[in-house]
């Protein structure tokens, strides 16, 4: 029997190892947003969206340092992330403000960049959303205006890639006044990619399966889910639209090893059973976000 004090050191070095986690989420994907700006966006002169864009926009028109134009401009928005945000948002958003531009001034003399701006938009808007997606991942933020993003999601209910989407959208217009339309609307193609990229990265990259069995034999199911796997489960009544015959729902969360562990089993043991493996984009509670409990 463990007792409440193991329980509550268990949690506590659960909660560091996902805190420890998300800040290694952050710094790498600072870095690749970093690297995205210098080897894409800025050598083909896309303002695509945030901070960034404001710097490509000011470096075209005078030559103004891109990395220290972004630390600047981040200050005021790092204060205000951190009084609507919350402490450990803007904390998490203090490292991501530091990693963009000191990659983007690290990296400023790389000999490899792309300055055709469909390619840059392309692969530019790919880079910069796997950057940004795991960054959000992490629970953080690159500063600046993603951090303005993820305030009108707070406030809205919409997704990153979408709050991403409205708050660029104001930085493409002002491009198109610097540059020219055709250079903007190729930045808004980067903005568009970056977004859905975001959103993949966030919501389809999850290990976690949501599986969903059908049965007669809810007891021998419900035996293999928590002897085999330790699993939790939900059960619903039902009645089978064919057979007529009620039967029996079973809702279980499983890691992707889990998944392919309890298909083999029910194959061998339950083959008479209905199954369905889904993805499950992202999964809150105990067992999962939270450790489990025992007791």
């Amino acid at each position: 029997m463990i007792n409440r004090k193991d329980t509550e050191m268990m949690n506590k070095q659960t909660t560091q190892t996902r805190l420890l986690k998300d800040y290694i989420f952050i710094i790498i994907g600072s870095i690749l947003v970093g690297l995205s700006y210098n080897i894409f966006l800025l050598p083909a002169r896309l303002a695509a969206g945030g901070v960034s864009g404001i710097s490509t926009i000011l470096f075209e028109l005078y030559q103004f340092n891109p990395a220290y134009v972004q630390w600047l401009i981040n200050i005021p928005l790092f204060f205000a992330g951190l009084f609507i945000l919350g402490k450990d948002f803007s904390i998490k958003t203090l490292v991501g403000t530091f990693f963009v531009p000191f990659t983007i001034w690290l990296s400023a003399d790389i000999p490899f960049t792309i300055d055709n701006p469909l390619l840059a938009a392309i692969y530019g808007g790919i880079l910069l959303g796997v950057g940004l997606g795991i960054v959000y991942r992490g629970k953080g933020s690159t500063g600046g205006l993603a951090t303005v993003a993820q305030i009108v999601k707070k406030f809205t209910g919409f997704s990153s890639g979408y709050s991403q989407l409205i708050v660029d959208g104001f930085v493409v217009v002002a491009s198109a006044l610097v540059f020219n339309l055709e250079l903007a609307l190729y930045a808004m193609m980067a903005i568009y990619v970056t977004s859905k990229v975001i959103d993949f990265v966030q919501l389809q990259t999850s290990p976690s399966k949501l599986v969903l069995i059908i049965t007669e034999q809810e007891e021998q199911i419900q035996t293999i889910i928590k002897d085999e796997i330790d699993r939790g489960l939900t059960k619903i009544r039902s009645i089978g639209g064919f057979s007529n015959k009620e039967k029996t729902l079973i809702l279980c969360v499983v890691e992707q090893e889990e998944a392919i562990y309890l298909k083999k089993v029910l194959q061998e043991q339950e083959p008479a059973s209905f199954v369905v493996f889904l993805n499950a984009s992202e999964i809150l509670g105990r067992g999962f976000s939270l450790s489990k409990s025992n007791g």
